[in-house]
């Protein structure tokens, strides 16, 4: 059974689990995202299927939206005269003295030019993290090329990778190569310029939109996906999901298989349901949405996932598992607000179990040795910085680190980061800039 195959079984299993849950739920006006300058979040395209497509700044940054040759702009310095390139400008200018835009991640303005080379005109997220083999794979959200084709080859998620470990430049991505697990990006033979989705969907509003990635983590030479299942886009900060799931690669990225049984239908209710069947529970509503950390000190051997509902407006929760159960939500232990549970059914009602009140959300995790603390970032509107002694708090009180006047949001901690292999104090995350819908490299300087 081929692959995209496999992910549509799996996404409608789920899907038609919670679309019969939630049949009742109203749907809500939907929000206004622009990533080709005319689109909702891409809740109006048809279903697209990535494997048909053919080939095809100001001071203080490192790039002032000065482009090589191949990826030069036209003179109104929004894309090329048709548009084809999207809405994305020169890098906004950000300094306070400790936290600054550096540079475009992505975009055709971008030091990787991914609109020429990827087919990335517009994307979010960069969720980033360490392969175990001395590269950072960076998970990308709904990602749009170009915009003046059919479909605007739009892909629900992409993958890139990087073994560049000096920030202070930016971040280099180099060339995706056909067959080469660890090179920048998936591509195949007949589109070397375009990178590939990693995870399907069905493609209908109202059953499943999309699939968003939301964390990820390296176990074992083998890269674990969380990912969100979108239902529908409603006003901004509001979105409806049918579960969240963990994908699995065994090449680097290359190829992703959804494993059912860690599906987590997001219905409010508790259906019993036999071994290797997606879990439906009422506390799967906290888990929409996750980061992983691999703990350190008293923790290690543990890995711990933060989650949250689904939309930004929800609390933090924690659950942990050990290396080998990564698949086994049977196996996984809860913070219930002062003990570890082994089972989520003894998880108190409403928010008594949270380790973050509402509202937090699309967050990044990191152990620094630098502060010798756990290091939390989100986004509910200005970008946040938490920290804390142990994974289950007390965490501090959030310190801004980005204004919400910026329109920056899903902050994703870069592991390369000075600051989390302690060499320095400075802590490096992909940001994702709402009006150009692309990611930029942001560097804040921690204080001890």
């Amino acid at each position: 059974m081929g692959l995209l195959r496999r992910n549509a079984i799996a996404a409608a299993t789920a899907a038609s689990l919670a679309t019969a849950l939630l049949a009742a739920v109203p749907f809500v006006g939907e929000a206004a995202a622009a990533p080709c300058g005319n689109q909702g979040n891409g809740s109006s395209l048809p279903f697209f299927d990535s494997g048909s497509l053919g080939s095809s700044g100001s001071s203080g940054s490192l790039d002032s939206g000065s482009l090589g040759s191949s990826g030069s702009l036209g003179s109104s310095g929004s894309g090329s005269s048709d548009g084809a390139q999207g809405p994305q400008g020169p890098l906004p200018w950000f300094d306070n003295g400790t936290t600054s835009l550096r540079s475009w991640v992505t975009g055709p303005r971008s030091r990787n030019r991914t609109f020429s080379r990827f087919a990335i005109s517009g994307t979010d997220l960069g969720i980033a993290w360490d392969n175990g083999a001395g590269q950072t794979l960076m998970a990308f959200g709904d990602t749009f090329g170009d915009c003046s084709a059919s479909g605007q080859q739009w892909r629900h998620n992409v993958l890139l990778r990087t073994t560049d470990d000096d920030l202070a430049d930016g971040i280099t991505v180099p060339d995706g190569v056909p067959g080469d697990i660890a090179s920048g990006a998936s591509v195949s033979a007949d589109a070397p310029q375009l990178a590939r989705q990693m995870i399907g969907a069905i493609g209908w509003n109202g059953v499943e939109i999309t699939t968003i990635p939301t964390a990820a983590i390296a176990i074992d030479g083998k890269q674990y996906l969380n990912y969100m299942s979108v239902r529908h886009w409603g006003p901004a900060g509001v979105w409806d999901t049918n579960f969240s799931a963990i994908a699995v690669s065994s090449d680097n990225g290359q190829t992703w298989t959804t494993a059912l049984d860690t599906i987590r239908v997001n219905a409010n209710v508790t259906v019993p349901l036999p071994d290797g069947w997606p879990s439906v529970h009422a506390a799967n509503t906290n888990f929409q949405q996750s980061a992983y950390v691999a703990g350190h000190g008293d923790e290690a051997g543990w890995t711990y996932q933060f989650g949250t509902p689904n939309g930004r407006f929800g609390a933090a929760f924690l659950t942990r598992f050990r290396s080998a159960d990564v698949l086994d939500l049977g196996k996984y232990q809860y913070w219930t607000g002062d003990r570890w549970a082994d089972s989520i059914d003894e998880l108190p009602a409403g928010d008594a179990a949270a380790v973050v009140r509402a509202p937090i959300s699309e967050l990044s995790v990191a152990w620094s040795p630098y502060l010798n603390k756990y290091v939390m970032l989100d986004s509910t509107t200005a970008v946040r910085i938490r920290t804390a002694d142990h994974p289950e708090g007390p965490w501090s009180a959030p310190r801004t680190l980005v204004p919400g006047t910026v329109g920056l949001y899903a902050p994703m901690m870069l592991p390369q980061s000075p600051a989390l292999r302690g060499t320095g104090p400075d802590l490096y995350f992909n940001g994702s800039l709402w009006k150009d819908y692309n990611v930029a490299l942001v560097r804040s300087r921690l204080s001890r």
